[in-house]
């Protein structure tokens, strides 16, 4: 490739390396989502489960263990989407560089869990246990 000789091709080539940056679109529709940060706040929530253990397994029956796996999956996926659209305005709310940006993508998805169970509880109020037929509720079914 030729060196850019002047003004409007450095402009050119500057404008290319600007807009290489892959951004998610569903149907056509630009979602706003970079896909680097993605994957950085999907790895992040799968150390956050894999790590901090924040999906427990509830059982070792098949059933359970296909429930958890989901489980699991759905927790990863919403620690990527959150790293996606929550990134950006950390960095901005805490003054980091924009160097660290793969970083902070990546504690933001290993911590979104907990934030979003917060979000949740506060929206919706803490969690009641539901009764389990024949143990709670007076061996009624």
């Amino acid at each position: 490739m030729p060196e850019p000789t002047s003004a409007a091709a450095g402009i050119a080539t500057i404008a290319m390396a600007a807009a290489s940056t892959t951004a998610v679109s569903i149907f056509g529709i630009p979602l706003g989502l970079r896909a680097d940060l993605l994957v950085a706040g999907l790895f992040g929530g799968l150390v956050a489960i894999v790590v901090m253990n924040t999906v427990p397994s509830t059982g070792d029956t098949w059933r359970e263990l296909r429930r958890t796996t989901v489980r699991r999956m759905w927790v990863a996926c919403a620690s990527s989407i959150t790293a996606g659209y929550i990134t950006p305005l950390a960095m901005l709310i805490m003054s980091v560089p924009e160097p660290l940006q793969l970083c902070t993508a990546f504690v933001v998805g290993a911590f979104a869990q907990r934030a979003l169970m917060r979000v949740r509880d506060r929206v919706l109020g803490p969690d009641k246990p539901e009764p389990r037929p024949g143990i709670d509720n007076g061996g009624a079914q």
